[in-house]
């Protein structure tokens, strides 16, 4: 088996066996806690241009399958794990890890200390690093260089979200669906309710939404920093007001920058799906999917009309906002799971119940 580094750029390297393509790749190296679900990781739009490294210690028991894919081209830079597991042994499976992420020009890396380079990563923050073959020519100080003097990528959103329009057709609710790099989950979630959804580029304007006379507007979620989507932002910043909004990780981002909130970067984010998140109205905890860099800051809230909702029992951290005056909610995490706990699916009903309530509001005043 071949022999593969990943160069961090604080000098660290580690040494483990190839798996995927043969290419080299550099990105930003995370970590992400989820035991399952890899498959839906390593298809999240969310992870553009990031080195994934899974901290569970065995990978691709059960394979890749047809349908479990949360988008149809991966993001992801690299894949990192402790072992890779090389005969899956699952009615579903169709080709195993490896096969997959070779057939989309992916680099892996298997073999390595998961544990030191995730603790490297919460003591240091989210690191440049890159994935190499492990041969005499490689010259580490100059990698190392390299790495310092590249600055972060940005604009994330413009990658990942569609160049144009597409219907995902229903008999229900009119939905236009704002796409940052959405996971195919949120569509579904809407699917199942018999939404008529309209899909729409990160950088659609609002008069063109409001064209289509919906009945409510989904933020989807993506990656990178909010603050890069300027045009999202001036595009949400137009519709508060005229109708119902329900927004997701990015989307809930987006949307509180357009209401006068700040975001910052978290030192090593949250990924995974097993992140206790409490409703501040109700007192409920659930079990939640995450998978975000950055944070809308809680002071910052106090000087908009925004109502701060849900928070991380890890870290204190905002995870959701109502709007005081308008329907209109967000949540940092991820209701639809995929993959993940579905204690928070309920979401996407009270999406469903605000936008009725809203239609009948307007009957009464006809």
């Amino acid at each position: 088996m071949k022999k593969r580094l990943l160069i961090l750029e604080d000098g660290t390297v580690f040494t483990g066996t190839a798996f995927g393509s043969e290419r080299a790749s550099q990105g930003e190296v995370v970590f992400t806690t989820g035991m399952t679900g890899y498959q839906e990781t390593i298809s999240d739009p969310s992870f553009y241009g990031q080195i994934v490294t899974l901290t569970y210690p065995l990978i691709g028991n059960y394979g890749i399958n047809r349908d479990d894919f949360e988008s149809i081209t991966p993001a992801i830079r690299g894949f990192v794990v402790r072992e890779l597991a090389k005969t899956p042994s699952n009615f579903r499976c169709d080709l195993t890890v490896d096969e997959y992420l070779t057939s989309k020009d992916i680099p892996g890396i298997e073999g390595i200390d998961t544990r030191k380079l995730t603790r490297i990563i919460r003591s240091k923050g989210s690191v440049k690093a890159i994935l190499t073959a492990a041969d005499e020519e490689v010259n580490v100080e100059e990698i190392v260089a390299k790495l310092q003097a590249t600055p972060a990528i940005t604009h994330h959103v413009r990658e990942v979200s569609p160049k144009a329009a597409y219907p995902s057709p229903g008999r229900g609710k009119r939905v236009v669906l704002i796409d940052y790099g959405m996971k195919h989950g949120i569509l579904r979630e809407l699917n199942k309710r018999d939404c008529d959804v309209l899909v729409v580029p990160y950088n659609t304007p609002a008069a063109e939404i409001l064209a289509w006379h919906p009945d409510g507007i989904m933020l989807s979620n993506g990656p990178g920093n909010p603050e890069d989507v300027a045009e999202g932002i001036e595009t949400v910043r137009n519709l508060i007001g005229k109708v119902p909004m329900f927004g997701i990780c990015l989307g809930h981002q987006i949307f509180s920058l357009a209401s006068g909130a700040k975001a910052f970067k978290l030192p090593f984010g949250h990924r995974g799906g097993n992140h206790p998140v409490k409703d501040l109205r109700t007192g409920r905890t659930d079990l939640t999917s995450q998978n975000h860099g950055y944070a809308i800051d809680i002071e910052s809230l106090k000087d908009t009309d925004l109502e701060l909702t849900h928070v991380a029992l890890n870290d204190g951290t905002c995870e959701g906002v109502r709007h005081k005056k308008y329907p209109i909610f967000t949540v940092q995490y991820h209701p639809e799971a995929s993959p993940g706990p579905e204690d928070s699916n309920h979401l996407f009903d009270e999406f469903i119940e605000m936008m009725e309530a809203e239609a009948g509001k307007g009957k009464q005043h006809a």
